[in-house]
């Protein structure tokens, strides 16, 4: 008996030392409580600087219409913030961005287009040079910022280095641009609609030019994941016989490579890269009462799922940011009977 004692004991341990690590920790999500806002929310955008500063964007849908949110992480808790200008009249918050210490939130305030500028504990705004008929996303870095959008003359790239703004051109055949992100004043990276397709363009701080991103056939973009090593990753979905399949397209420095993630097709405009070197993405949960999230680390894709929620037929976190060690999702939660109100989720601690 002792011997085969032994020789079970000796198998478990053989067994637990031969697994990796990945495979060894199961990660796990915990619900962080949200102050309410008036439902149904929409989220807009979730930026992290580090663990203890994060802000998440959206609106709240009130009886006169749609009402700007701003919500504020400390590393503890979530607080809501509704010091800025505007804060209690109609509009809606957009994109948020860390600028040097400074947090910039684009901000549609009575029908127009402003940058709402948070520096040493008070809020300022920077107006737009004119009012645009959509406003369709915003980046900004030290020393730059860009708008993008239409008005009664067509699409409009609006570009701010520190002191005012201008209007800046893009290639022939451009119809309009879907999103906009940046790494440096000289290189920022939009996806545009195209008379030949869906085209990635590159600013490189003295005009836009055609990146000559080798695409899927049939395919657009979502987002684009930009890294200070010079990484950068397209997320987007291509159309075979009317069915969409995620992808993603990456550049390490030399060479693009495509790869087809088992995701469906998932929406990647949320997909960030995690403190564990990973894509991480939410994606639709098989599971009413749980988010779900994609964890992408080369060829291997994983899943992990949020916490239970008593009640729920609709989970749905709408963005991610890496927060120091770990992720913060926020978006929102439909329980069974109310309309979808605010929900947040943290990977680590």
């Amino acid at each position: 008996m002792n011997g085969l004692r032994a020789v079970v004991v000796c198998l478990v341990m053989a067994c637990v030392t031969g697994m990796s690590p990945a495979a060894a920790v199961t990660p796990t999500w915990s619900a962080l409580p949200v102050p309410a806002a008036a439902p149904p929310v929409t989220v807009s955008d979730l930026a992290a600087r580090g663990p203890g500063e994060a802000w998440a964007t959206g609106y709240e849908h009130a009886a006169d219409g749609l009402r700007p949110m701003l919500y504020r992480w400390d590393g503890a808790a979530w607080s809501r913030d509704t010091t800025f200008p505007g804060a209690g009249e109609p509009g809606w918050l957009g994109t948020v961005q860390f600028v040097g210490e400074e947090v910039w939130i684009f901000h549609q305030h009575a029908g127009e287009g402003e940058i709402l500028r948070r520096s040493a504990g008070s809020w300022s705004t920077v107006p737009l040079p004119h009012t645009l008929w959509v406003y369709q996303d915003f980046a900004a870095v030290p020393g730059a910022a860009w708008v993008v959008g239409e008005d009664d003359t067509g699409l409009k790239v609006l570009h701010y280095d520190g002191s005012g703004w201008t209007a800046q051109s893009t290639p022939d055949g451009v119809h309009y641009l879907m999103g906009i992100t940046a790494r440096t004043a000289d290189d920022a990276w939009a996806w545009a609609d195209t008379s030949t397709g869906t085209t990635v363009l590159r600013w490189d701080g003295t005009k836009w030019r055609d990146a000559n991103v080798p695409l899927p056939p049939d395919s657009n973009v979502h987002t684009i994941v930009l890294e200070p090593s010079g990484r950068v990753t397209a997320g987007g979905s291509q159309y075979t016989d009317g069915v969409a399949r995620t992808y993603l397209l990456t550049w390490n420095g030399r060479v693009w490579r495509t790869t087809y993630p088992p995701l469906g097709d998932t929406y990647t405009e949320a997909m960030v890269r995690g403190p564990d070197g990973a894509l991480w993405l939410p994606v639709r949960s098989d599971r009413a009462f749980q988010s779900k999230y994609a964890r992408v680390d080369g060829s291997r894709t994983t899943f992990s799922y949020g916490p239970e929620r008593t009640g729920a037929i609709d989970v749905k976190p709408r963005a991610l940011a890496r927060a120091g060690r770990s992720l913060l999702s926020f978006g929102t939660a439909e329980i069974y009977g109310s309309k979808p109100h605010l929900m947040s989720e943290r990977l680590g601690g």
